[in-house]
């Protein structure tokens, strides 16, 4: 086999996704039959000191705390941006403008028009150049949930009549843990809705093949200021002991009723305040002839309900073990009932990108499927603020 071509990446970014997708990008490449062989290059954070500490620990050639200069070098094809959301606008369009190939973590943007800009100069940059951008909805790279929405595109569910998500964690539980730039607006747009709820909503319509048309809303905030502080890593840290306080300014939880392009009726909630629930992002999809249910809880798990079944006797969901080299992704990995973790989501999402830079072609989930999902988080945030019973998700006419 020929030496493949370098992809030579710069990430922005040194906390938790800034792991996460370190490490896919050291493993992709070793795992599954690339085109291009991932570099990675330059890693991009604020701290001169923990920039370098995490380029040695995380395998990045090079630690840089300029981001502009850096999209701007010749010898990087892609720019990952795992920064706050406040962030991903200019970075982007700046990378895509100097000829660079994007992933982009979800939210893609802080506000729909922020996200229109990111499309406008995605389709400017594709057209141009063959430039490609994504959005890193990874939970679409878990397996089983791959498998659901092929049984749903097979027709086994029938006609959608009901999906059900519901993202639940609980770090925020304690009113004392760290005002964090995850409760702060102008960094993060939203709480719990575009944190965690994005997900649930980019599933909902991936799975389903339809989108979310109209929302009715509420978003509470249970802990209206917490300390400013932080004197440990994780998701929340810990809190310095006496450090002021300051305001919250997002949602701690929402919850809304929608309905889908199809017919189908949506029921949501996300919550960071759910207390011992770590990660339990579920999803339930039911058809008028059968269902499927998910929780990322136990994620190398499908349940599937057939309900064409002719034994009365036998009814009932099928739990699937999807470890079997037959289910998306598995075949590079383990044998069949050794299971997967988190961390295999990131390699599969590098794998997708680095194959749609390789084919010139648009990956999945693009920046216009991401704006898709912007736009019901506004539609969200709108019925909410107006306590109004219905919100249409607005859309640029086609």
């Amino acid at each position: 086999m020929s030496e493949r071509k370098p992809l030579r990446v710069a990430m922005i970014g040194t906390a938790f996704m800034g792991r996460a997708h370190s490490q896919a990008w050291h493993t992709a490449p070793r795992f599954f039959d690339l085109a291009l062989e991932p570099v990675p290059a330059v890693i991009v954070g604020t701290s001169a000191k923990r920039t370098e500490e995490q380029a040695r620990m995380l395998g990045w050639a090079e630690a840089s705390t300029d981001w502009r200069a850096v999209v701007e070098r010749d010898d990087i094809d892609l720019v990952d941006i795992c920064s706050p959301g406040d962030t991903h606008a200019e970075i982007a369009i700046a990378a895509l403008e100097s000829g660079k190939h994007v992933l982009c973590e979800k939210p893609l943007a802080n506000s729909v028009e922020e996200a229109e800009r990111m499309v406008g100069a995605a389709e400017r940059a594709f057209a141009m150049s063959a430039s490609i951008a994504m959005c890193g909805f990874s939970y679409r790279q878990t397996p089983a949930l791959s498998l659901a929405r092929q049984f749903i595109a097979e027709g086994r569910l029938g006609a959608i009549r009901h999906v059900r998500a519901s993202y639940l964690q609980d770090w925020l539980s304690d009113a004392d843990a760290p005002l964090s730039w995850r409760l702060d607006r102008s960094k993060a747009g939203s709480g719990s809705l575009g944190d965690i709820g994005a997900h649930s909503i980019d599933i909902a319509q991936w799975l389903t093949g339809q989108a979310i048309v109209e929302v009715s809303a509420t978003m509470r905030t249970f802990v209206a200021d917490r300390p400013m502080g932080v004197a440990a890593a994780g998701l929340g840290g810990v809190a310095i002991g006496g450090a002021p306080r300051g305001p919250v300014t997002v949602d701690d939880a929402v919850a809304f009723t929608a309905t889908l392009s199809g017919g189908a009726l949506g029921v949501f909630e996300a919550t960071r305040m759910a207390t011992g629930r770590r990660n339990a992002n579920r999803v339930e999809v039911n058809g008028d002839r059968g269902s499927v249910a998910f929780d990322f809880e136990r994620m190398n798990e499908l349940e599937y309900f057939d309900g064409r079944s002719v034994d009365k006797r036998a009814e009932g969901f099928r739990r699937i073990l999807v470890t079997d080299p037959t289910h998306p992704y598995a075949s590079n990995w383990w044998p069949t009932g050794h299971g997967l973790g988190y961390e295999h989501l990131f390699t599969h999402q590098v794998v997708d990108v680095v194959r749609a830079v390789a084919d010139r072609a648009v990956p999945s989930p693009s920046f216009a499927e991401a704006l898709d999902v912007q736009r019901v988080l506004a539609a969200v945030q709108a019925s909410s603020a107006a306590r109004s019973m219905a919100t249409t998700v607005k859309r640029t006419p086609e």
